[in-house]
């Protein structure tokens, strides 16, 4: 049965990255025997430019009928004078929410290859494995009533409104706490419930939830406390469940304990497991076209979408593997070079994983 995949190269460092994630695919394709098809869209700044708005009606179209999304990157600086309801990140918003793509997965592993790379001391990330569970169709980003206004005093005023129905909050506390079943059965719920009705509820269904789940130990955080000890001692969590705006913050944080955030992957599903699967990175518009990209992140974000959308997991394991073996030949692409390895560049990264693939 053909496995239909919708491309998105976006902005930026996206177009890079993707070519070597294309290519990874087309490999794995053709040894694993997937029955792969491809097709491409545009979304972000590269689709204002050509259409005028940042998610063409073409492009929802095809990714509707898609069984998984490939993502590059959208945005940067060219896109930040337009008017908001048409700058890039709008059609990322756009899309996950067409798609009803409720549940951002972030892993943040530390390849031990990499241990050095890390802000932090060896012996405090050395093993690290964390998974983030960002809720991604609600809150801050999403709530209504929303925009700019101005005062009966002639100043002008922000606002934005923060709002979580129960149903929402149960829905990605499941998908927590069944990926913390796989894992080490612990689940950590960041919320901010000493001054934010919204996460009292939060916190409130997660208890509910966990009733569900007696094999797997819940423990709850405020998201300053949770910022800290992310950087104190990350090894304490196994999986966090968060919302969106705090997940959005937390998973970055995140990113930067593995070494660099060029290496990590992620995944947005529905209900049915159908996602979307982009880097965690941004569009890095100040090295686009200098072929000096990380395409690691894209390349194991693939790995995640044979994975968890099309159950492909040896194929998966295949391109995990062979990015393992890259990085044991110590060749790094810029920002996560050190003394001694050797720099190489976007494309020559990928070729490097292709021809791993292939031996083994």
């Amino acid at each position: 049965m053909t496995k239909k995949i919708l491309v998105l190269p976006g902005d930026g460092i996206g177009p890079e990255i993707i070519n070597e994630a294309v290519k990874v695919l087309k490999v794995v394709d053709s040894k694993f025997d997937l029955a792969l098809e491809l097709d491409e869209a545009l979304l972000g700044g590269a689709a204002v430019d050509a259409t005028g708005v940042p998610m063409p009606e073409e492009t929802l179209t095809k990714a509707k009928a898609a069984d998984a999304v490939l993502l590059g990157a959208v945005g940067g600086p060219k896109w930040d004078k337009i008017e908001t309801a048409n700058r890039p990140e709008r059609g990322l918003l756009g899309i996950r929410s067409n798609l009803k793509l409720f549940a951002n997965l972030r892993p943040a592993i530390l390849y031990p290859q990499l241990a050095d790379a890390s802000s932090l001391k060896p012996e405090i990330v050395s093993g690290l494995d964390i998974l983030i569970v960002r809720e991604l169709t609600g809150g801050i980003y999403f709530g209504q009533p929303r925009g700019i206004r101005t005062l009966e005093n002639g100043e002008r005023e922000g606002f934005n409104t923060y709002v979580y129905s129960e149903s929402e909050i149960r829905r990605i506390a499941h998908v927590a706490f069944d990926l913390a079943r796989q894992r080490n059965r612990k689940v950590c719920s960041i919320d901010k419930s000493n001054v934010l009705e919204v996460t009292v509820l939060w916190r409130d269904v997660m208890e509910e939830v966990a009733k569900e789940y007696p094999d797997v130990e819940l423990s709850h955080m405020y998201v300053d406390n949770a910022a800290m000890q992310l950087v104190r001692a990350p090894k304490q969590f196994d999986v966090l469940v968060t919302g969106n705006m705090f997940g959005d913050i937390l998973s970055d944080e995140a990113a930067m304990l593995t070494g660099s955030i060029g290496m990590l992957p992620s995944a947005s599903l529905d209900i049915n497991g159908k996602g979307m699967y982009e880097p965690c990175h941004g569009s890095a518009p100040d090295i686009a076209g200098q072929g000096i990209a990380n395409p690691l992140a894209t390349i194991l974000s693939a790995a995640m979408m044979l994975r968890y959308t099309f159950k492909e997991g040896e194929a998966a394991d295949a391109i995990e593997q062979a990015v393992s073996k890259v990085l044991d030949q110590q060749l790094r692409t810029a920002d996560i070079w050190s003394e001694g390895m050797q720099k190489v560049s976007t494309s020559a990264m990928g070729d490097a994983v292709i021809a791993a693939l292939q031996a083994s």
